[in-house]
């Protein structure tokens, strides 16, 4: 496999941003190479600037559930784009993605448009900071909600801890607030409304954990959450950027049929653009400025091609909810193939699922960590010379689209059988 152009790029790259990248996982670090610089993609397929092409099982990190390239989005996107890129005032289009927002995600009654995921679990924790006049948080080791401060922590060497920086950069004040608890460990949860009552204002989780790999709740864990935080006042927060409208239409509050206060969604909503939002319970966003006292804004926050780009992706999805169907089945046969080779143990939730290089079940950022990466950067590079190209870090989903074709699949079914 040539890629000599994408070294050419990548070395011109450092002297320009930090490890030549804008974002730390397209690095390549953890899996011991340079990456690959990407010219094109379209269907399931995406192609280097040295012109090799590769099955994507990364999606863009998740927004890809119909495919690179969609006809219907790029048609939608590029008739938007003849009417001015964006305008810094409402829009009618705007008001649609909401209304269907509102329509299929359990606990959204009222929606506000943001950029990035980041931006929708920090103004989530924000209103509901305001509405609940508590400052405390409650969040899970190895669960990603962003790279804002006062969420960008993990525990420390104790069971239950108040939480400490996870990036220089982050004042200890800043994360001085946000209380650590086990993913999947009903205890850890209670000890800390024990431990603090009356002060928690908010629990924010991923519902299907997506950041440590795919692992998923435990029977009986999120109607725990639920339970509790109602109980204590306390708003549940479900960080949905990678689930909703991934595992279905309803998301994962859908698909485990549990309400939140609260969720936050990306990815998927945007279409493949920038766009995410926070939503909930009127009362809690009714805190939400200009007619609240809880301030968040944005010059760019509902675009309106990253809108339309949307719009165009959630009504495809809402016009053949059989997509859901077919790309289970087909990350089943992934699964089912990664799983008779006696080297790893696969977690999968829907279209979503991780392969991981251990004996242990996964159920916490504890038996994840037990992975042997350096296995999984061997593996990497054999699916990469194989044509397939998956996420370049153990700790990443796979996700699988709806334009995987049965060939692609079953490709990729025999180069993982044939791994040694």
């Amino acid at each position: 496999m040539n890629i000599t152009r994408s070294q050419e790029l990548f070395n011109h790259a450092c002297t320009l941003m930090p490890g030549g990248v804008n974002s730390p996982v397209r690095a390549f670090n953890a899996v011991g190479r340079n990456p690959l610089f990407i010219d094109h993609a379209k269907g399931d397929r995406i192609t280097d600037v040295d012109g090799n092409e590769f099955i994507d099982y990364v999606c863009s990190w998740g927004p890809g559930i119909l495919g690179h390239a969609y006809p219907r989005v790029i048609e939608a996107v590029q008739r938007a784009c003849t009417d001015g890129l964006t305008y810094g005032a409402p829009t009618a289009k705007e008001s649609q993605l909401a209304e269907i927002i509102i329509s299929k995600v359990p606990g959204v009654e009222m929606v506000r448009l943001v950029n990035s995921g980041t931006e929708a679990v920090m103004s989530a924790v924000r209103a509901a900071r305001g509405y609940t006049g508590r400052d405390l948080i409650i969040k899970f080791t190895g669960c990603y909600h962003g790279h804002s401060d006062g969420l960008l922590v993990k525990s420390g060497s104790g069971l239950i801890t108040n939480a400490i920086p996870d990036s220089a950069g982050v004042p200890k004040a800043y994360t001085d607030c946000t209380l650590v608890a086990r993913y999947n460990d009903a205890d850890s949860v209670r000890e800390l409304f024990e431990r603090y009552p009356d002060r928690i204002a908010a629990l924010v989780v991923e519902p299907v954990a997506a950041n440590m790999g795919v692992v998923p709740p435990k029977e009986g864990f999120l109607e725990f959450l639920r339970q509790i935080t109602q109980d204590n006042g306390t708003v549940l927060i479900f960080d949905e950027v990678i689930t909703g409208f991934r595992l279905g239409i309803s998301g994962a509050a859908g698909y485990y049929n549990i309400m939140p206060d609260m969720v936050t969604m990306g990815k998927i909503i945007g279409g493949g653009m920038p766009l995410a939002a926070y939503g909930g319970k009127k009362d809690i966003m009714k805190t939400v400025s200009p007619i609240g006292s809880v301030y968040q804004a944005g010059t760019l926050s509902g675009n309106p091609i990253a809108v339309t780009a949307g719009l165009e992706t959630l009504h495809a999805l809402l016009e053949d909810e059989s997509i859901y169907d077919r790309i289970d089945k087909k990350a089943a046969k992934i699964e089912t193939a990664l799983k008779s080779t006696g080297k790893v143990v696969v977690n999968r939730v829907g279209s979503l699922l991780s392969a991981f290089f251990t004996d242990n079940e996964v159920v916490d950022y504890d038996t994840a960590a037990t992975s042997d990466t350096a296995a999984y950067a061997q593996y990497f590079g054999y699916m990469l010379e194989n044509g397939i190209y998956i996420a370049p870090s153990q700790f990443e989903a796979m996700f699988v689209s709806d334009a995987h074709s049965e060939e692609d699949i079953q490709k990729t079914v025999e180069v993982i059988k044939a791994y040694k």
